[in-house]
């Protein structure tokens, strides 16, 4: 998927998200000429850096899907982080670098998953190992009579017991393990209680001081005590079908290099790596050097040097910016790009309006894309033995209630489907385990009825985000 041609990345998006082809055109540009640059020799390399991107729109048009969607295309290290949680440096809060060590993180785990993935059959056996080892019989121990005067001076227990290590003794220990090893490949054993060793991280630290202070302090505490603090540990009893998930986990932990994995992950954290910058137009300010803006012009230095590219410390190592690409978002409703500080604004040299989304779009997010909300509530209620049908008049009806209620009140945007459908198949996600019937079919009556045009359309607050 890397080599993938602008035109190609479009048509992928398009199977997700209806509309707004200026921004994908823009943003798959920007994907292929990360795939330009590593075909360039390692010195032109270093002097290419991403044109990062600035998507305007209101709420609901698909900025954080494209970018989402993206980054899924070419399986890149991704993080989406809002603008206003973010501190000036000095004041308490979560500070601008956590978003690198966000995306490091992240990263690493997906290589580390892959890594995973690769030795899962080495690992399964293994863990099916340990398993007949948890289930093994203990040998049989013969009475060894102590020395009294040996009494005297050693209190261990364990010497009043020596093992039965007679060839008959060992025989009858291997044919049982055979026989379990057997009951447990035809799955008998599935439901047989053995005790693991798991983490254990509810009396930790951080455990401890997070659930004191908010979440992003959590996340700052364990950038700066990652991998500080031994590991503890716990024992738990579980079924063998849950158990042997959890052994495998182990068992591929075991056989993965974690050097080679952090060092990876790193890597592509710095070459591919994706920030997401959502509600950046929040720390704009509009020329005034009193009250909040001076912390939201704050904000914004503190982030113009990793935007510009810089080195920032993680606890895996130090890790370079020069190379990630930042897709910035907002509404800039209030505000205008031009209100973010000129060095801020340099470093996004590409900005793309999205288009708010009329009755048509709305007609194609509910039936087009591959995840398109009909389709999800219609595979919810096939777990019920019940097809759901939509007339093709009732999804036109549908949509122009959308767009109604975008109008009158908030305009969320696409968003607002999910309300109105889920207001429209309400009654039927209830009664649905007791119907007799195994179709339901939605008409424009239908749609009418539960949206009366006359008596509820004002009164829609309840049902509105």
């Amino acid at each position: 998927m890397n080599n993938l041609t602008p035109r190609q990345i479009v048509q992928e998006l398009d199977r997700y998200i209806i509309g707004q082809e200026e921004a994908k055109k823009v943003v798959a540009i920007a994907l292929r000429n990360r795939y330009r640059r590593s075909k360039l020799p390692r010195e032109m390399q270093k002097e290419i850096t991403p044109k990062n991107i600035i998507l305007i729109g209101p709420t609901g048009v698909g900025k954080t899907e494209i970018a989402r969607r993206l980054a899924k295309l070419v399986d890149a290290p991704f993080v989406k982080v809002e603008a206003t949680k973010f501190t000036e440096v000095g004041y308490v809060g979560r500070d601008v670098e956590s978003m690198v060590r966000d995306l490091v993180n992240t990263s690493i785990r997906n290589v580390k998953e892959k890594h995973m993935e690769n030795v899962k059959g080495k690992a399964k056996e293994n863990a099916e190992d340990r398993i007949i080892e948890l289930l093994r019989p203990m040998p049989k121990k013969n009475k060894k009579t102590k020395n009294p005067f040996d009494m005297l001076f050693n209190n261990d227990d364990d010497d009043t017991d020596e093992v039965n290590t007679s060839d008959e003794n060992i025989e009858v220990i291997k044919e049982e393990q055979k026989s379990m090893a057997q009951k447990l490949k035809n799955g008998e054993l599935e439901n047989e209680i053995v005790e693991v060793e798991i983490e254990d991280n509810s009396s930790s630290p951080i455990g401890i001081l997070a659930g004191m202070n908010t979440d992003d302090m959590s996340a700052n505490i364990n950038d700066m005590l990652g991998g500080i603090l031994p590991k503890k540990t716990k024992k738990r009893k579980l079924p063998i079908k849950e158990a042997r998930e959890i052994l495998i986990q182990q068992e591929a932990q075991n056989l993965i290099d974690m050097d080679t994995v952090i060092s990876e992950g790193i890597r592509e954290a710095e070459e591919n790596g994706i920030i997401f910058l959502d509600e950046i137009d929040k720390i704009a300010g509009q020329g005034n050097k009193s009250g909040p803006d001076v912390s939201r012009e704050g904000v914004q230095r503190d982030i113009l040097p990793i935007v510009e590219g810089s080195t920032v410390t993680t606890k895996y190592g130090p890790v370079n910016t020069d190379h990630v690409l930042f897709i910035g978002a907002g509404a800039f409703h209030v505000s205008k790009v031009s209100d973010l500080i000129p060095e801020l604004q340099g470093r996004f040299p590409i900005s793309v309006n999205l288009t708010n989304l009329t009755s048509e779009h709305f007609i194609s997010i509910l039936t087009k894309p591959e995840n398109a909300v009909i389709k999800q509530y219609k595979q919810l209620l096939k777990t019920e033995n019940i097809e759901l049908i939509f007339d093709e008049d009732a999804i036109i009806e549908i949509s122009h209630i959308a767009m109604y209620l975008n109008e009158q009140q908030e305009n969320i945007g696409a968003r607002r489907l999910h309300t109105v459908i889920e207001k429209l198949v309400e009654e039927i996600s209830y009664f649905a385990p007791d119907y007799d019937q195994d179709e339901f079919a939605i008409t424009v009556d239908y749609v009418k009825t539960i949206f009366n045009k006359a008596n509820h359309y004002k009164d829609m607050r309840k049902y509105i985000l």
